[in-house]
């Protein structure tokens, strides 16, 4: 072939074949990406007879060129001629369907599956059903490993016989000595008893679903669990649904393994919405009941997850008869529970109940739940319960939410450890949002301020990007009437930490509100600024300057390109030839500052598209 290498027909081949000797990885890897590229030179044909054999030969390279060999051939298939052809591309498949590395095995199975779409009944009984059958068989379980992923998009395609042979093969499978294999056979059960028949479903899936939830190896009956909620949708009858996949849950759910609890738990929604409100109400709010009793935290936590969905499921006749007799004395139980994951599992959807049980309920029972779990040493209960205050808020409205969590709310305001005062501030948005701007400026407006200067940095950090979202929230004229004046205040005060905060609550603020706030009010106290003894203060003056002209100058060009638009006459927010003037003149005296970095700055401010514009004028 090297003798050839001239020949303009096989030198895509032989180009190939170089690389795929190389020693370096990468290159190697490179070629086999442009894989398509080389078949389409060479066309369908030579692609058949040179280019598939030349691949399934070679399979023997590093486990990232394989994989990438196995992702290629699964789009293959025009570019061997279409689906006529398709099965030529099952031999180099099989054999990445056989290699020790999980992820190759998997991505070669996907494309498998992918070409076997392209396959018609009697091509599919003719190829691709004697691949599973030789993967079933192999002697290495990574073969039969792979051969569990392929037996459900087969099994719709072919005559009764073969149907019955594949059946008897997933079973084999089922079976096997290995551990691995009967994992794949159980993960890939459900998607199998979708495409049989129902008497096949009852008498041979079903069986194979059971003993498979009863494996010795609990990485294989948690697998099951899965399973179990594609055989409950598929039984139409609750009976069935009783007989068969009743006893198998509660068997799961009492498992000696956590894990398989665990998937239970996980699962459980899904499950109940399979077998129907009769034996949800029946039998799965008693197995509810343990999976949230559970000796192991993962198993509570999870559980906890599930009660708002669960509840919200359930029969509206027997709904919030179950939820005050079976879910809420374990709630109450889980709000004291000993282990902070399930106590945050639980905050994070606790609230939810409340619109499921109504506002005499939700003020009797959960409140005081809601309020325990307000105090809560661990931060992340109590955002859980802050972040979903509005489903409680619209049940029992703003009266008695202020009267009954507020006064929790406040306290964690003021709470002596910094972080838990930084993570209630970062939710005062989400809280002014759903309470109003009249309620926050009567309860909560007051401890934002303190936060602006709070003696930790990272809570006044906090406390000035929240002013951000505020204003968003309520608009320029309340910014003008209730954070004007602390700005004010802060760019007096003695402490030049303060001061800087100031400044940094001007350049958030600059983004969000009016224009002639920012020119008529805020710029005259940077100006002020300018002249402060500490470096510090009079460098992040600089960077405010530049910041709000940088703002001003994007609010011109909007207004500008709005009004052309419209057809009117351009124009907008500008700062006028005072204004720069001044601007120009505090940033030039800066410039001349006795300190570095404030000079810094200053130069970088005079570039600034607005005042830069002005010194050229």
């Amino acid at each position: 072939m090297a003798d050839t290498a001239g020949d303009e027909a096989l030198y895509p081949i032989a180009v190939l074949i170089d690389e795929l000797r190389n020693e370096d990885v990468q290159l190697r890897l490179t070629s086999i990406k442009k894989l398509s590229t080389i078949s389409l030179a060479l066309g369908v044909e030579r692609t058949r007879s040179e280019l598939i054999p030349f691949l399934t030969d070679t399979i023997y390279d590093e486990d990232e060129v394989l994989l990438a060999l196995a992702e290629q051939l699964g789009s293959f298939t025009p570019l061997v001629g279409g689906a006529e052809y398709a099965h030529i591309l099952l031999t180099p498949l099989e054999s990445l369907a056989t290699v020790e590395e999980t992820v190759v095995r998997d991505k070669a199975v996907e494309s498998l599956r992918k070409i076997a779409a392209d396959h018609n009944s009697d091509h599919m009984e003719r190829f691709f059903v004697p691949l599973i059958k030789r993967l079933t068989q192999g002697d290495w379980f990574t073969s039969r490993a792979s051969a569990c992923g392929l037996y459900s998009v087969s099994y719709p395609h072919v005559g009764a016989t073969m149907k019955e042979e594949l059946r008897a093969g997933f079973k084999q499978l089922c079976q096997d000595d290995t551990p691995m294999v009967r994992r794949a056979a159980a993960g890939k059960l459900g998607e199998f008893a979708k495409v049989v028949e129902v008497d096949a479903l009852k008498n041979v899936v079903i069986p194979m679903f059971v003993n498979l939830a009863s494996d010795e190896q609990d990485s294989v009956r948690l697998l099951a669990v899965e399973a179990c909620v594609s055989i409950a949708s598929l039984l139409n009858k609750t009976e069935d649904k009783e007989l068969h996949v009743i006893p198998t849950l509660k068997t799961a759910c009492d498992d000696k393994s956590w894990r398989v609890r665990y998937m239970v738990a996980e699962k459980f929604t899904e499950l109940q919405k399979a077998l129907g409100p009769d034996l949800t109400k029946n039998e799965l709010v008693t197995v509810f009941q343990a999976l949230l009793k559970d000796n192991e935290a993962e198993v509570r936590s999870m559980a906890a997850q599930q009660i708002k969905d669960f509840a919200e499921a359930l029969p509206t006749s027997s709904r919030e008869t179950v939820v005050m007799n079976n879910i809420l004395p374990c709630v109450k139980d889980l709000v004291n529970d000993t282990n902070q994951h399930v106590k945050t599992a639980l905050a994070s959807v606790i609230m939810g109940l409340a619109p499921i049980v109504g506002k005499d309920i939700t003020i009797e029972h959960l409140l005081p739940l809601f309020l325990a779990q307000l105090k809560d040493d661990c931060a992340e209960v109590r955002l859980n319960i802050i972040s979903n205050l509005e489903s409680v808020n619209k049940v029992i409205g703003i009266q008695q939410l202020s009267q009954s969590l507020l006064p929790a709310i406040t306290e964690l305001a003021e709470d002596t450890k910094w972080r838990v005062r930084l993570a209630i501030n970062e939710y005062m948005p989400l809280l002014a949002e759903q309470l109003g701007v009249q309620f926050f400026d009567d309860r909560l407006n007051a401890l934002c301020q303190a936060w602006l200067v709070d003696h930790v940095f990272a809570v006044r950090e906090a406390a000035t990007n929240n002013l951000k979202r505020l204003v968003a929230i309520f608009g320029s004229n309340w910014a003008r009437a209730s954070v004007l004046p602390k700005i004010v205040q802060m760019s007096n005060d003695q402490n030049y930490l303060h001061r800087m905060t100031c400044l940094f609550c001007i350049n958030v603020l600059a983004e969000v509100c009016e224009t002639s706030l920012v020119e008529e009010n805020m710029l005259p106290i940077v100006y002020q600024m300018a002249a402060d003894q500490v470096p510090n203060v009079r460098f992040n003056v600089c960077k405010t300057i530049h910041t709000i002209c940088n703002v001003l100058k994007t609010a011109q060009q909007n207004t500008k390109s709005s009004k052309n638009k419209s057809g009117a006459s351009g124009g907008g927010s500008k700062l006028s030839g005072a204004q720069l003037s001044q601007m120009k003149g505090v940033l030039d005296k800066l410039a001349e500052d006795a300190d570095v970095d404030v000079r810094f700055f200053a130069a970088e401010a005079l570039q600034a598209p607005g005042v830069s514009e002005a010194t050229r004028a």
